[in-house]
């Protein structure tokens, strides 16, 4: 009788070649994403490539690869290879786990690789009670069944981590979640599969000190995406090296909703805020040609805090004080001292070099006053809001458990006939597993070994 012929498109969905095909591919494609920068501006491709290889870079999504039409094709197809494998393989694998191993032949035992016979005067009866207890003892659970012969030969049947057949499948299952969750969390699919530009996105926002904003940017196209709520920088510090590169810089932040102040946080590199879905990443900041002043009369203990550019004239009727800009001295973008002057109406204008962050006192006729400077920083946020990576986080899980099944575990069975003989009884001792079949003969030899210590020991 000739077997039923596979249908063809269900053989190439469910060969091995093709995915290693997908595989190398969805490898080669996402090395060229890393080294081409992603989600750039136009002109940057331009510039860098040519106008050749921009409009090529155009025509295939380049820039945004991850999200490309062709690169999903790549990942659904992956996707369908996976499925359609382990629907073709798991019914035959359930099959080879459920089969009635008691049924086993004698004839058959003898083809094993890993077997011992073991002959015994005890009588059959003995033998089998002893066989029944070791098995328990080494902690196998035994099933047994008397065989179809005559003699009353009985066989006893162990087995351990049938389940650990299903391993890779497991870990086909969670590539499965993982590709699920880069698709729930895909920007594109938010925007052309869902209509819903808020429910997965990418963006930044550069965000001065003292000010706030309840929308972002995205990364491609520069569109707004509405946050739900409203981010306030209320501070950004940095710090230099000496030869002015930034060292470290941080944004002191607070999240309002409904005019009110529910979260504030400070955001480091590598030290993100979450809040509603959304991820707030340190990434950039942008130096301005304002400053923040704070002035401090004494003894009247009077405050004033304000921003001022130079060469600008700025007035403080409270404090009575006239005061501006004249000269600043910097490196690259960052200021490291200014040149003021002050007048409170009452002899000749102060004029003197003040140093970034440091607290100044100045004596005037009417009065002292404590002044403290910093440049004007806006901090650079990078936001993302990725629904899918909880399914990430799962499918990684699943990997792990499933790698750990698939390579440190296997379906050992262990059979143990016991028949009459002429001396009194036999005992053939015959074993298999699917994997590390090394360990496995090391553990099927202690346990003969055992076995035959007892038996022998029981004889009369």
């Amino acid at each position: 009788m000739s077997s039923p012929q596979k249908n063809p498109l269900l053989e190439f969905f469910a060969s091995v070649q093709l995915a290693l095909f997908l595989l190398f591919l969805l490898a080669t494609t996402s090395i060229i994403g890393t080294i081409i920068p992603q989600n750039a501006q136009p002109g940057l491709y331009f510039e860098q490539y040519g106008p050749v290889a921009a409009r090529f870079f155009e025509l295939l999504d380049i820039g945004d690869m991850y999200n490309s039409w062709w690169f999903l094709s790549l990942l659904a197809l992956f996707a369908a290879n996976l499925i359609v494998c382990s629907l073709d393989r798991i019914p035959r694998v359930i099959q080879l786990v459920r089969r009635d191993n008691l049924a086993t032949t004698t004839e058959q035992l003898d083809r094993f690789s890993l077997r011992r016979s073991l002959d015994s005067s005890l009588p059959a009866s003995e033998l089998t009670t002893l066989v029944r207890q070791f098995f328990k003892e080494q902690g196998w659970k035994p099933q047994e069944r008397v065989t179809d012969g005559n003699d009353g030969s009985m066989l006893f049947f162990a087995q351990k981590a049938p389940w650990s057949r299903f391993g890779v499948y497991v870990v086909h299952a969670s590539i499965l979640v993982i590709l699920a969750g880069a698709i729930l969390g895909s920007p594109a699919f938010a925007r052309k599969v869902l209509k819903q530009d808020n429910f997965a996105y990418k963006g930044f926002v550069m965000l001065p000190e003292q000010a706030s904003t309840d929308h972002i940017m995205t990364n491609r196209g520069n569109m707004p995406i509405h946050l739900g709520f409203t981010l306030r920088c209320d501070h950004f510090h940095i710090d230099f090296y000496d030869n002015g590169m930034p060292k470290t810089y941080r944004s002191l932040v607070t999240i309002l909703e409904n005019g009110k102040e529910v979260l504030q946080r400070e955001i480091v590199v590598n030290k993100p805020l979450k809040y509603k879905g959304v991820t707030f990443y340190q990434s950039s900041y942008q130096p301005y040609p304002d400053y923040t002043v704070q002035l401090n009369k004494k003894p009247e203990n009077i405050t004033l805090t304000t921003t001022i550019a130079p060469g600008r004239e700025m007035h403080w009727d409270e404090g009575g004080l006239t005061y501006g800009i004249i000269n600043r001295e910097r490196q690259g973008e960052i200021t490291r001292r200014l040149k003021l002057w002050l007048h409170d109406g009452e002899g000749e204008p102060s004029q003197l070099w003040v140093d970034m962050n440091q607290e100044t006192v100045i004596d005037r006729p009417s009065g002292q006053y404590v002044l403290t400077i910093k440049q004007v920083y806006a901090t650079g946020l990078q936001a993302a809001k990725d629904p899918g990576v909880w399914l990430v986080y799962l499918g990684c899980m699943l990997m792990l458990i499933g790698l750990y099944i698939a390579f440190f575990l296997s379906h050992r069975k262990l059979f143990a006939l016991v028949e009459k003989s002429e001396a009194g009884s036999r005992l053939l001792l015959a074993g298999t597993a699917n994997k590390n079949k090394v360990h496995f003969t090391t553990l099927f030899n202690r346990m003969a070994d055992k076995l035959a210590q007892r038996t022998s020991s029981l004889q009369p």
